[in-house]
């Protein structure tokens, strides 16, 4: 009995041993480094993970050779028979999209995918691949690419560099380009999303949830489609229960301006006058001078000036209706006006740097330049 026991521990240890190692994280230990980068663009998140390979003191004998092969070609091994480059090393490299997007203006689903590229002297195929979880491209089946787009690379770069590496450059609100860089290679293609519509899709999906009984988080997203001009119905709806007390909105200046704006931008403008006339009667002296201000912007110069005398009204000429009254009138023409309001508020100013910014505005002023808005 003795003899059976001591053969069943003997047995269960190399088990025990593997099962622990299952859970146990340690350094790779190879000469690859795994490697990951990450960019939001919009509301889109993007992410590539790959295995870097070195060059090792291999300069200039890495394209074209079985390093990083040119085309597509049997590796003699796995089931794939004309597999093009992994791109890195090791596993395949991966690259993730939290939502639709463009690779050089060709459409891309959302998703995880695995990337290949089939290079050449002096083109490249990029390949997006179903198959993410593949070794390298031992088991690359060419009927799971989603998505091929053809690209020229960069050669002879000035700076060779060392370990392969995926980059992002030249970020816009709307795209962002993706570089692999290599030896003295690189390879860029741009990523792009339609902003307004990933943009539209995340809030709803935001305020599917808790955010959707926040009146702040609804009056953010209608403002967004105010501001991008996009979803203006359905803004509106966000809008209205951001002003409604029954559902614990709250009717402050700058949610009923938001509904005013996208009333007014719907066609709806009896309705839009009416909200906004709420609004300026709840309004600050401050939320006054904003909104003027704003109008400025617009270039709607004479309602700039209405509401920069109304609020100087309101609020008996109290701090900043003046500043208000200077701008109004300078951008309406009147700078002999714009003047005198210039050097009343002078008078009032708090603090120094909005003296020093007055005193700007009143030598601006006085020679007979309108004030930089």
């Amino acid at each position: 009995m003795k003899k059976i026991t001591t053969l069943l521990l003997l047995f269960c240890l190399p088990i025990a041993s593997a099962l622990y190692a299952q859970l146990l994280s340690l350094p790779d230990g190879g000469t690859n480094q795994k490697s990951m980068i990450g960019q939001r663009v919009g509301v889109t998140d993007i992410e590539i993970h790959w295995d870097a390979p070195g060059v090792k003191g291999r300069e200039g004998k890495i394209w074209g050779t079985p390093v990083a092969h040119y085309g597509f070609v049997d590796i003699g091994f796995g089931t794939a028979k004309a597999s093009p480059w992994r791109a890195g090393a090791n596993e395949c490299t991966t690259m993730e999209f939290s939502t639709d997007v463009t690779i050089n203006g060709q459409a891309l689903a959302a998703g995880k995918y695995g990337f290949f590229i089939a290079v050449y002297p002096d083109s490249g195929t990029l390949i997006f691949n179903r198959n993410a979880n593949g070794w390298g491209a031992y088991f690359y089946q060419p009927e799971d690419d989603v998505l091929r787009v053809n690209v020229r690379q960069q050669k002879d770069q000035p700076q060779s560099r060392e370990w392969l590496a995926y980059t992002f450059a030249n970020p816009t609100g709307q795209s962002v380009e993706v570089a692999l860089e290599w030896e003295r290679w690189r390879i860029p293609f741009t990523v792009a999303v339609d902003l307004k519509a990933t943009t539209v899709a995340s809030i709803r999906r935001q305020l599917s949830g808790a955010m959707g009984f926040d009146p702040p988080s609804m009056q953010a997203a209608a403002q967004w489609c105010l501001t991008n001009d996009v979803n203006l119905e359905e803004a509106l709806v966000w809008a209205d229960r951001t002003v409604n007390p029954q559902l614990g909105g709250v009717q402050t200046f700058a949610a009923l301006s938001t509904k005013a704006g996208l009333e007014r931008k719907l066609g709806r403008t009896a309705d839009a006058d009416k909200t906004m006339q709420l609004a300026m009667d709840k309004a600050s002296v401050l939320d006054l001078h904003g909104y003027g201000r704003r109008l400025i912007g617009e270039k709607k110069y004479q309602e700039a000036l209405a509401v920069f005398k109304q609020n100087f009204d309101k609020n008996q000429g109290a701090w900043p209706t003046h500043v208000g009254l200077a701008r109004g009138y300078s951008a309406a023409g009147d700078l002999k006006k714009a003047l005198e309001h210039a050097e009343a508020a002078l008078q009032q100013a708090p603090d120094d740097l909005n003296r020093k910014s007055l005193e700007g505005m009143v030598n601006t002023l006085k020679e007979g330049k309108a004030i930089e808005q």
